[in-house]
């Protein structure tokens, strides 16, 4: 790590330029799909730049070096699937200006907690088509807000075929259904209409370059009856406690579905129980991969933000995981400074690094070429070639 980072130091961060040119490499042991590892997967698109969700930052994304794209997933009135990161679109479109949908605004319970705002649930797509994408960070560039369209999974998913065969290689999607206990109350479930677009895209089928994540269980148990795409069950957690050890409180302690459950073993257990070694085990009858916030990989102590905090040292998750059989793919990477823990002396590549030499799978990027010239730095330092 020590060699990369004066690599890194040399270059300064120019070498993100890089992820203009496609990347080689070598295969994924575990999937047998001769993918490129670790996998960066552009989180939201480069949502670090451009308002999330949109085409155009998937696009950027793509330019940029990801290898998928993450479209979260939530339904419209009519049915349609669209890429938002929740179900109250009031932080990620202009609809709050719109006078003409003022009487949409109301209050609904997400998961267990009361929202008010718009919800998707409450629009047809054409009137979802009139709205216009606002970057939800506000310290991230506003100047592209009111320009960009809310874009659906099929639109997505032929972007991504033509950027594929623009650029020669292998792109993916990396959809997330977006709170399934919810949408299944609405009478709008996700899992069929999800695999319906996939199978029109002639996506529905083991080797498609297609990875489904959620945080609740039972809707991958579901999709892992009707549809042969990998999968991978998402671990959250509440907050980090000053000790580095995981706290968990509502709506961030458990899945969803097992909240309202009423079964008493799944109400006993927390997220924490997907990375025991008895949780990992049952993940794997269902799904192929783990995608746990990157503090069960490697937790900080210390109070206030990530800059003002300390590593600690690694566990060993990514490890057991794979002892398992499972892949692991953790989010969110960020740049700015505020977001990096103090130990990676304000450069977002030494986090990358970090992550990349425990055998990580695959990286969640707000900022895909930051990723990709850290795996760059990655490969020369450990290969000495960088393809």
């Amino acid at each position: 790590m020590r060699r990369a980072r004066a690599i890194w130091a040399v270059l300064s961060l120019g070498v993100a330029l890089f992820a203009g040119v496609a990347s080689g490499a070598a295969a994924d042991s575990r999937s047998g799909r001769g993918e490129t590892t670790p996998l960066v997967i552009g989180h939201r698109g480069a949502s670090g730049y451009l308002p999330e969700h949109t085409l155009e930052s998937y696009r950027l994304a793509i330019k940029l070096g990801a290898d998928y794209v993450e479209p979260d997933l939530v339904a419209t009135k009519d049915g349609h699937l669209i890429a938002r990161h929740e179900p109250n679109m009031i932080n990620t479109t202009d609809v709050a200006s719109r006078p003409e949908f003022a009487d949409r605004r109301r209050t609904a319970v997400v998961d267990g907690v009361p929202e008010e705002g718009f919800f998707a649930s409450d629009f047809t797509l054409a009137e979802i088509k009139t709205l216009r994408a606002v970057q939800s960070f506000p310290e991230r560039p506003q100047r592209f807000n009111g320009r960009f369209q809310i874009p659906t999974l099929g639109e997505i998913i032929a972007l991504v075929k033509r950027e594929s065969r623009k650029r020669g290689r292998r792109i993916g999607i990396y959809p997330e259904t977006k709170h399934p206990t919810y949408h299944k109350d609405l009478g709008l479930p996700l899992e069929r209409r999800l695999v319906a677009v996939l199978r029109r895209a002639g996506w529905n089928r083991r080797r498609a370059p297609v990875f489904i994540q959620s945080f609740e269980q039972s809707n991958l148990i579901k999709l892992n009856r009707i549809t042969p795409v990998r999968l991978v069950q998402l671990v959250d957690a509440y907050d980090v406690n000053p000790d580095g050890t995981l706290a968990y409180a509502p709506p961030y302690d458990r899945p969803y579905d097992w909240t309202v459950s009423g079964d008493p073993e799944l109400l006993a257990r927390t997220f924490g129980f997907f990375v025991t070694d008895e949780g990992l085990e049952e993940v794997r009858s269902y799904a192929d991969g783990i995608g746990p916030w990157k503090r069960y990989i490697v937790s900080t102590t210390g109070t206030g933000p990530d800059s003002q905090r300390r590593l600690l040292p690694p566990t060993a998750l990514i490890q057991r995981a794979h002892a398992h059989g499972l892949l692991v793919h953790t989010w969110t990477f960020r740049n700015e400074q505020q977001r990096l823990v103090s130990d990676y002396g304000g450069n977002p590549i030494n986090e990358y690094l970090q992550f990349y030499e425990l055998g990580i799978d695959g990286v969640f990027s707000d900022f895909p070429n930051t990723a990709f010239a850290a795996r760059e730095l990655f490969w020369l330092d450990r290969e000495g070639t960088v393809d």
